[in-house]
């Protein structure tokens, strides 16, 4: 009997014999100290975005935080049921990361759920509905310009989203005294799936650049 997809258990089986084999101490001293990722990156659930691939980040290097469309909703103490939320206080509070990136991607199925008013719930609890409806006045203002072809429509949105994040973690009282505080910074970047470019929000103007690599 399988108790694991054959895909899962024989990725684990070259992880065991790769990655595990050649930093065993890595992963010994990480299970003794614990982690403590400088880094906390708020991406999409898209399997083609994986931040640990697109960084080349290994074991406790990063803190991950991901959710459809790499939303940051508003600050809510409202004694309700909060992932997202519970995840950044635990990176913020309890690891103590000095950096927070918030990474959006192309041909996101989330933005575009939130540009298509007309696609049906996908069950009755509609709970990606309701998650994206976080964006719906800006995706309601670029769903209306018809002068934007669906293919830029789709990428303004994205990075619309990662602009509405960014302002959203600044509610966070955690969150915005730190940065006052200069002990937490805040970076936004947007990844395309087919290029593989990496483009980054710049700070001061919110537009988004390609980083220099060399």
């Amino acid at each position: 009997m399988t108790h694991l997809p054959e895909r899962l258990l024989a990725g684990y089986k070259h992880f065991m014999s790769g990655r595990f084999l050649s930093e065993t101490q890595k992963y010994r001293d990480l299970a003794r100290d614990g982690q403590a990722p400088e880094t906390l990156v708020i991406a999409c659930c898209d399997s083609r975005s994986a931040p640990e691939i697109i960084f080349g980040a290994g074991a406790g290097e990063l803190f991950v935080l991901r959710n459809v469309a790499n939303l940051i909703p508003p600050y809510a103490p409202d004694g309700e049921f909060h992932s997202t939320s519970a995840a950044l206080e635990f990176a913020v509070q309890a690891l103590k990361v000095k950096n927070i990136v918030v990474m959006g991607h192309g041909r996101c199925g989330g933005i575009k759920a939130a540009l298509d008013h007309k696609s049906p719930p996908l069950s009755p609890g509609d709970f990606i509905g309701k998650w994206m409806s976080l964006l719906a006045p800006s995706a309601d203002a670029v769903a209306g310009n018809s002068l934007m072809t669906p293919g830029e429509r789709q990428t303004a949105l994205e990075r619309i989203s990662i602009r509405y994040s960014i302002a959203n973690l600044r509610t966070f009282p955690c969150v915005k005294i730190l940065e006052e505080k200069g002990k937490l910074k805040l970076f936004g970047a947007w990844f395309d799936i087919s290029t593989g470019e990496l483009w980054v929000m710049d700070s001061q103007t919110g537009d988004f650049v390609r980083p220099d690599l060399n």
